[in-house]
């Protein structure tokens, strides 16, 4: 066991604790957490006095693991590019846990991650979710797969030489073959008869039976309102992966309920597509009543500046706690890992980021980052 004390922690799904205690299980889960906790008089002590405690950061669209980092060209596993739909590729296949950019993400204070497969194909194949420590992959995984990938915009159209026409009728035909598929499928499980699996349509089935959503890739505004159509179309549970033009439609998205997986921010306008990128797009969105997870879509925001993102969305017009939401809890739920991650409640993971002040300001750095209890990153002293 594990007693944590001193800090002002935030919960996230309660009021911050100014001076908090949390008592940690062997098994690394939290047993109890508030202004005073009981525990045994032999259990260890970790005085965080003067310092704040976050829940871990949980990153839902990260290419941490599949993607060359410091590794160069060979190492880029992120797009299948074999077929413009290759959806029965799992990224779980690729994902290297001892390439240094999850330890990039544990400096981040970032403790899980949805990783996914690039925006090469209109289907681009399954992601997963994980822990950010760990030799053995499989041994991290928290949910997989989480949801199926796919892109619209200048990715697949360069990728494969389509137009914007081509691309959504790639995801429409794809859709309407998975439905027939499970049509055939169920139809033979009610009959108890066999039935031959094919891996690329039982992607498209877990997603039309509410398994898990569909992620698309769209940074401009077109590309956006065609993904919902097409997905409201379908009937299907998505989310905008980037969403970058979506200042310029929030209306239209709040009123559609769109989930938003914001980023990466800190960036360039690197291509066409983002020439009307604003770091105001979190905020403007959250007003409109978009449900707002910010990301890193490492690595094109080094995971290690996740929180320097926070504090930049939140100049505009954002709370601590909003944005502290949208790094928590609402990429947990929309992952569907928040029984586990996401805020610091009785029952859930310990995994937490130490800071030296409070949390977005310029000031503030991360000292520390636990993972079910345990230190998997501590900042060096020069």
């Amino acid at each position: 066991m594990l007693l944590v004390k001193g800090a002002k922690i935030y919960p996230v799904n309660a009021d911050p604790l100014e001076n908090g205690m949390m008592l940690i299980d062997n098994n690394g889960k939290i047993s109890a957490i508030g202004e005073s906790v009981s525990a045994p008089a032999d259990t260890p002590v970790l005085d965080l006095s003067g310092k704040v405690i976050l829940p871990g950061f949980v990153d839902a669209h990260s290419h941490v693991g599949i993607w060359g980092d410091g590794e160069g060209r060979p190492a880029y596993d992120g797009n299948e590019m074999s077929a413009p739909v290759t959806a029965q590729v799992n990224a779980l296949d690729a994902a290297n846990p001892r390439q240094r950019s999850f330890a990039s993400a544990r400096e981040g204070g970032i403790t899980s991650v949805q990783i996914v497969p690039g925006s090469g194909n209109p289907i681009g194949g399954l992601g997963f979710a994980c822990k950010t420590a760990g030799d053995i992959i499989d041994e991290m995984v928290i949910k997989n797969p989480t949801a199926l990938k796919g892109a619209m915009g200048e990715n697949p159209k360069r990728s494969h030489k389509l137009t914007r026409m081509g691309v959504a009728a790639q995801m429409r035909d794809y859709f309407q073959q998975a439905a027939e598929y499970a049509k055939k499928k169920d139809a033979a499980a009610a009959e108890n008869k066999p039935f031959d699996i094919d891996l690329n349509s039982e992607a498209g089935y877990k997603v039309i039976k509410g398994e898990i959503p569909f992620r698309v890739h769209a940074h401009r505004h077109d590309d956006i309102v065609t993904a919902v159509r097409l997905c409201e179309e379908l009937g299907i549970e998505y989310s905008i992966e980037h969403c970058t033009d979506g200042h310029l439609i929030a209306d239209f998205l709040g009123e559609h309920h769109v989930q938003a997986h914001v980023g990466p921010g800190l960036s360039s306008r690197g291509k066409v597509e983002l020439a009307n990128f604003t770091d105001a797009n979190p905020a403007i969105l959250a007003k409109a009543g978009v449900k707002v997870s910010l990301i890193t879509d490492h690595p094109f925001l080094d995971s290690r500046y996740f929180h320097a993102y926070g504090g930049v969305a939140m100049k505009y017009g954002l709370t601590v706690e909003e944005v502290l939401r949208m790094m928590t809890i609402n990429p947990a739920e929309s992952i569907g890992i928040a029984d586990r991650v996401g805020s610091l409640e009785v029952g859930k993971d310990a995994d937490f980021i130490v800071l030296s002040g409070e949390p977005f300001t310029y000031t503030s750095v991360i000292q520390e980052t636990y993972i079910e209890g345990k230190q998997v990153f501590e900042r060096p002293v020069y």
